[in-house]
């Protein structure tokens, strides 16, 4: 039986290697040239992309590149440069959004894979038909779309792959198509610079049209969250989407959000699919990891309900993300060392996760121990020194050195805090 396929966000290198050492199966990034999130394409310059295309290769995982933006006339000759300098570093796949640009793609580098974008919205088997025919391998459906007519797509089309959003961050328009950004502060969204309009606080007024009078509307001291949509989170319903076998790759959303959200994301959804294949899931435990990222609240979307039955989708009180831990600490490469990312004092029991099919062993040195309490491992500091001696009485993200381990540890551990 073939698997379906994990695939992570890769906003920068270190969150590459994070995803796949923690159980992603692909990544998908790009450099900020014609991306929908220029922020973290501007982590990769095509050098260092080269690199990580050759890093996912060697670990023998796939690499998508997001070339998924609306380029106007004048971005045309760019655009083109872009995608042969792009094949050229021999990457699994162009995702892709509009029909001009896959003709360019076909034209340009005809022996690289095409991905069709979230952002064509395809909804139905006439539309996916078209894209196919014009050389498109796989559609990621539109967020919108029902399991149904996902089934039904395939049904029609069983050669061509399909990929659906299961977790992440959900746009307030209709597949990602809003003009509200750019109305209000000049940034295009469908251009990558989306500046997250519907997360803010708004204020309400109404008025009388006879003689212009103006009343404000408070639901409290903050203002109001009129468009801000709880997160996307399917970890409830893997078994139900395998079992359909109608798609073939679980896509988790963001490029932008923080390693830590890239390691437990693609481990908790890795342990999901394996567990699924092995007849033991168990949407509990998942469930549980996953609220330990931050958050908007999160709900099951549309697969499985039309959106004008839902009424649970927004969160109409805050913006703020949720979450229960803070991450302290993560590992370097060498295993040997980790860089603060909050805060580390001595004499602090402090947690640890893991990538997947990690070998631990506890231990212990004049720096500290590593050890297990039941099926969970922590670390605890004697001292806290820097790698070339230097001992400090304490550690915060922004320093810049890194610190001793008490033992060696897989390389991108976490060390990670309740909050």
């Amino acid at each position: 039986m073939k698997k379906v396929e994990l695939l992570s966000p890769a906003g920068n290198f270190e969150k590459l290697k994070i995803a796949l050492a923690y159980g992603a199966d692909a990544v998908y990034g790009g450099v900020s040239h014609f991306s929908l999130r220029i922020r973290s394409g501007k982590e990769f310059d095509y050098d260092s992309f080269k690199e990580a295309i050759e890093y996912t290769h060697s670990k023998n995982k796939k690499i998508y590149v997001t070339i998924n933006g609306f380029p106007f006339n004048n971005q045309l000759p760019a655009l083109k440069k872009h995608i042969k300098k792009i094949s050229d570093m021999n990457p699994d796949a162009l995702i892709v959004s509009t029909p001009g640009v896959i003709k360019l793609a076909k034209d340009t580098a005809p022996n690289i894979p095409l991905h069709l974008s979230t952002q064509a919205n395809v909804l139905n088997y006439l539309d996916a038909q078209v894209y196919h025919d014009m050389g498109v391998e796989r559609i990621i459906a539109a967020r919108e779309i029902s399991l149904n007519d996902v089934k039904e797509i395939k049904k029609h089309l069983p050669n061509l792959e399909i990929e659906i959003f299961v977790h992440g961050s959900m746009c307030f328009a209709y597949s990602g198509r809003c003009l509200i950004s750019s109305v209000q502060s000049g940034r295009v969204p469908n251009r990558g610079s989306c500046a997250n309009d519907c997360r803010f606080d708004y204020n309400l007024y109404i008025e009388n049209p006879d003689d212009g009078t103006m009343l404000k509307l408070e639901e409290d001291e903050y203002g109001t969250h009129v468009m801000n949509a709880k997160d996307m989170n399917l970890i409830n319903y893997v078994d139900e989407l395998l079992k359909s076998g109608a798609i073939d790759s679980l896509k988790i959303e963001g490029r932008t959000k923080s390693p830590y959200y890239a390691a437990i994301t693609a481990r908790a959804y890795r342990s999901a699919i394996d567990d699924f294949y092995d007849g033991k899931y168990d949407a509990k435990k998942y469930e549980k990891e996953l609220l330990t990222t931050k958050h908007r609240g999160f709900s099951d979307a549309y697969l499985f309900s039309r959106p004008y039955e839902k009424h649970d989708t927004q969160n109409h009180f805050t913006a703020m993300s949720e979450g229960t831990y803070e991450v302290s600490g993560l590992v370097l490469e060498d295993g040997e060392s980790f860089m603060c990312k909050y805060k580390t004092l001595p004499n602090q029991k402090i947690e640890l996760i893991f990538p997947k099919d990690s070998k631990v062993e506890v231990g212990e040195s004049e720096v500290g121990r590593v050890f297990k309490e039941g099926e969970d491992y922590f670390i605890e500091f004697y001292k806290i020194e820097t790698v070339e001696g230097k001992e400090l009485d304490s550690v915060h993200s922004g320093y810049l050195k890194p610190i001793k381990l008490p033992v060696k540890l897989p390389p991108y551990s976490i060390m990670r805090q309740k909050i």
